[in-house]
């Protein structure tokens, strides 16, 4: 495989797994269309073309040439600067490494994480919640999560990979779409009986049995354990956490239990307000879940070693 084909390959298992379906993605690639459009010549030099035909601005080939082999990946959560110099150093001990693999982003990864939330707003509307209420909520969360995440040194570990000759690129969103979806699945599936017997069945989950054993398994943070989990939503995509008041909204539309990679204190006050249960199945156990989903894809398409790093773990199902 080349650098472009792992790229196109995570953006068409992302879209597969996208809770907004096809039309939603067209939807979204039409948008950015339109904002395209709407630029004069000057300004249309800094837009970011791949939004016309990528709907993650979150997922991107950050350093590389996209018609470069790839034989060998050094993949991890956290993709920075020392991973940087491990995936180096591993080639220097022999190893074919050629890309190394963030899920967070980076570089143009990182400055275009706001886009993405906006997918939110359908996901909530899929539940139940009024689409002009979903989108007023998540419009001012993203523009908040812009202004945090503009004074960031966002191409340190681009400008790392660059220099040692590495491709460095980020897969964000499609595999937050896979870990949802798998999840989801994996919940209605399991049908569990209370919301102990949830977190209990999420931990026959080899990805998140492994946190289970290292001490950051899945938990209950809100909500008795022999509560009934009614209905359950699996919100684990769409760039980071949505706004509280979503929650509100969520809890009017039915929504009994939520299944997250992490919530804020915030998030847990007012889900007890609601009455809500809060299940934390695992940040970084969830990240894996998602890339390890990605990866079987990636090497079911071409001959590729991979190495897991950056609190990975590499699990492969068939």
């Amino acid at each position: 495989m080349n650098l472009r084909e792992v790229y196109e390959l995570a953006i068409r298992v992302g879209i597969e797994h996208d809770g907004r379906g096809a039309e939603g993605v067209e939807r979204a690639l039409a948008d950015a269309q339109r904002s395209y459009e709407k630029l004069d010549e000057v300004d249309r030099e800094f837009f970011d073309a791949e939004r016309l035909t990528n709907p993650y601005s979150d997922t991107r080939i950050i350093v590389g040439d996209p018609d470069a082999a790839v034989r060998g990946i050094v993949c991890g959560i956290d993709m920075e600067v020392g991973e940087v110099l491990l995936a180096d150093r591993l080639r220097e001990k022999g190893r074919s490494v050629d890309l190394v693999l963030a899920h967070h982003p980076e570089g143009a990864g990182l400055t275009g994480l706001h886009q993405v939330m906006y997918m939110q707003a359908d996901l909530w509307h899929r539940h139940g919640v009024g689409l002009g209420a979903a989108d007023s909520l998540i419009a001012e969360r993203a523009e908040e999560v812009r202004r945090k995440v503009l004074p960031a040194n966002h191409y340190r570990a681009a400008d790392a990979a660059a220099a040692l000759d590495l491709a460095l690129m980020s897969i964000h969103t499609p595999a937050d779409n896979c870990v949802t979806s798998f999840v989801q699945a994996f919940v209605d599936d399991a049908a569990p009986s209370t919301t102990d017997d949830l977190v209990r069945a999420l931990t026959s989950i080899p990805e998140y049995a492994d946190a289970a054993r290292k001490g950051f398994g899945p938990s209950l943070i809100q909500g008795r354990g022999s509560a009934r989990p009614g209905k359950t939503v699996v919100d684990m995509t769409g760039g980071t956490e949505g706004p509280t008041d979503a929650l509100d909204r969520l809890s009017r539309a039915g929504v009994d239990t939520l299944v997250g990679m992490h919530f804020s204190e915030e998030h847990k006050k007012r889900a007890e307000e609601l009455r809500m249960n809060l299940v934390i199945a695992g940040h970084i156990s969830s990240d894996t879940l998602g890339m390890n989903l990605v990866l079987d894809e990636i090497e079911r398409a071409g001959a590729v070693e991979t190495i897991c790093v950056s609190g990975m773990i590499r699990v492969k199902r068939s």
